[in-house]
């Protein structure tokens, strides 16, 4: 073949292909209606108990000892109520008094375990702080163990420095050996 057939193939080629028909694809079938719109309901996000307490957990921990007992006192003026009793429970986890943490943690459990409409959103936050309040007992417990345990290892230690001082002051007395 020569440079001068070329063109003239490739145009024969490119005649014989646009002869040739593809086959056509079926229609494609019409979309059935769309569903008849359904009956909207809106949801309503549910009131949210523990937010407000969280913030106020927040505030009491900013407060004086001072001021965590004011509070407690008008607590205890109101009605008693699931939660009034968080609130009380959470100052008195604050107070550190004596006690004042076991009164917390039962008052947790009595908002945990009530039956109450108001106390369902707050079972969950109820039994988180009796938790907590468990926790810190026990680690207040441990430091009091570590503490005793400290102070009687330092009587022992004092103890047995003056035991040690007594010996020293007593070779001291001896008369000095002679030396062979």
């Amino acid at each position: 073949m020569t440079i001068k057939n070329l063109p003239l193939l490739l145009l024969l080629l490119l005649v014989a292909c646009a002869q040739r028909q593809l086959p056509v694809a079926p229609p494609l079938p019409p979309l059935p209606p769309p569903p008849p719109p359904a009956q909207l309901t809106l949801l309503v996000a549910p009131h949210d108990d523990v937010g407000p307490l969280l913030a106020y957990h927040q505030s009491l921990r900013r407060m004086t000892q001072g001021e965590l007992l004011k509070e407690l006192s008008g607590l205890s003026l109101q009605q008693k109520s699931p939660k009034v009793l968080l609130q009380s429970a959470m100052v008195l986890a604050l107070t550190r008094g004596s006690g004042d943490l076991a009164r917390a943690q039962a008052q947790f459990d009595v908002v945990a375990s009530a039956q109450e409409a108001e106390a369902q959103g707050l079972r969950q936050l109820a039994q988180l702080l009796s938790a907590q309040c468990a926790d810190t007992r026990r680690l207040v417990d441990e430091g009091d163990r570590l503490r005793a345990q400290l102070k009687d290892n330092q009587r022992k230690n004092e103890q047995l420095n003056e035991t040690l001082e007594a010996l020293k002051e007593i070779e001291r007395g001896l008369p000095a050996r002679a030396s062979k």
